[in-house]
C-alpha cells in the first residue's frame, strides 16, 4: 500500500517516521493545500493520502487540548459575505450565479470501527474568526476543506488526523505545540497501522 502523509509545516512532521509512509508538505492555508494535494495525487499516485496537523478545539467541543481525532467532515466556514445583519455563509445566500458550492465535505472512507475518535471541522483562512458558525463542529484548521475537496474531485482515498493544540478563541493564548504534535504523530501512526492490518 502506497501511503503519503502530507503536513502543512515541517514542524508538524518533526517526530513522524513511519517505515510504510512517505512524507510531503502542503504549506499553510486553503489555497496551498488545494494546489499541493492535487499535485501529490497526480505525481505520487498514492493509494492513501493522509493530511496531518494540529487544530484548534472549540470551547463547546467534547474534545480538549491534547486529544487526537480523525476528521469526518469539513466546512469552508469563512466563505461568504458580510451583510448589515452580520456574516452569511455562501451556502446560505441565494445568488443568481452559475455555480454549485458544497457547504460540507464528508470523508467517505471512514471505517465502521475507526481507530481514532471522529470529529467535525471548520476550515478557515482566518483562524479564530469570531463570526463563523460553530454549532455541531468540534475543531478548526486551515487546510482540511481544500484537501477534502481536491481528494473527492480526484477519487482519491484520503483521511485527516488532527491533534488539538489550543482552545479556538481569541482570548485563549495558551498553545501546546509540543504535546499536540507528539499526540498527532501517534495518531497518524495508529491510523497507518490500522490501514495496513485491514
Amino acid at each position: 500500500m502506497h501511503i503519503v502523509v502530507v503536513f502543512p509545516t515541517r514542524t508538524e512532521a518533526k517526530y513522524f517516521h513511519h517505515p510504510a509512509a512517505e512524507v510531503a508538505f502542503c504549506g499553510v492555508g486553503l489555497t496551498a493545500a488545494a494546489v499541493a494535494t492535487t499535485r501529490l495525487i497526480e505525481t505520487r499516485h498514492p493509494d492513501v493520502l493522509i493530511l496531518a496537523g494540529i487544530a484548534g478545539g472549540y470551547p463547546h467541543s467534547r474534545y480538549k487540548v491534547g486529544d487526537t481525532v480523525l476528521v469526518a467532515s469539513e466546512r469552508e466556514a469563512d466563505l461568504g459575505f458580510f451583510t448589515p445583519s452580520g456574516f452569511r455563509h455562501l451556502s446560505g445566500l441565494e445568488l443568481d450565479m452559475d455555480f454549485d458550492h458544497q457547504p460540507v465535505f464528508h470523508c467517505p472512507h471512514l471505517p465502521a470501527d475507526p481507530p481514532l475518535p471522529l470529529a467535525h471541522s471548520n476550515s478557515m483562512n482566518a483562524a479564530l474568526a469570531p463570526f463563523v458558525a460553530t454549532q455541531e463542529v468540534d475543531i478548526e484548521n486551515m487546510e482540511g476543506a481544500a484537501f477534502f475537496h481536491a481528494c473527492l474531485q480526484a477519487g482519491q482515498c484520503f483521511y485527516q488526523v488532527r491533534a488539538i493544540s489550543n482552545v479556538a478563541t481569541v482570548v485563549h493564548d495558551e498553545w501546546d505545540f509540543e504535546g499536540s504534535i507528539r499526540n498527532m504523530t501517534r495518531g497518524v501512526e495508529t491510523l497507518i497501522d490500522y490501514l495496513l492490518a485491514r
